[in-house]
């Protein structure tokens, strides 16, 4: 019974309390999810080439980033390769790096962006050395025409 007798003018101590307020968090994530969307579409990439036009459905999406290998007018490539998608790349290099990004990434679509004026030799030349350079099949890129008065494409 004396035991009863302590424990009742003894008051009840509480431990720390491990609470992690999160709502903070879930602004921030909101703001840069918000920053991200709006800046995502005004960033462009690659080389401004002046493709054919053509009617063509679009491509499905898929989850792996495509490698574009571009040719310019002037008979200058361009790969769409990290912080180097405005530098030139030798004619000759050009396999080597494709087959590189091949290696570490098996499956990647692969497509080539060529300039309209280009001949089209020089188009049959690069889509040989991408498959050369282990790509299983190669894309043609176009820019769609634009809408005809006469509605004939």
């Amino acid at each position: 019974m004396a035991g009863n007798v302590q424990g009742r003018g003894r008051r009840k101590r509480h431990g720390a309390m491990a609470e992690i307020n999160v709502v903070p968090y879930i602004d921030v994530m909101l703001v840069l999810l918000i920053i991200f969307m709006v800046t995502a579409p005004l960033i462009t990439q690659g080389v401004q080439i002046d493709l054919p036009k053509a009617t063509s459905k679009p491509l499905e999406k898929d989850d792996k980033e495509p490698l574009i290998v571009s040719i310019k007018a002037d008979g200058s490539y361009y790969i769409n390769l990290g912080d180097k998608k405005e530098e030139p790349v030798a004619a000759d290099r050009v396999g080597e790096q494709v087959a590189i990004v091949l290696r570490a990434t098996p499956g990647t679509p692969v497509y080539v962006g060529g300039d309209r004026v280009v001949p089209y030799g020089e188009v049959v030349k690069l889509m040989t050395i991408l498959q050369t350079a282990g790509a299983e099949s190669v894309g043609l890129m176009t820019d769609n025409p634009p809408p005809s008065s006469s509605g004939k494409p």
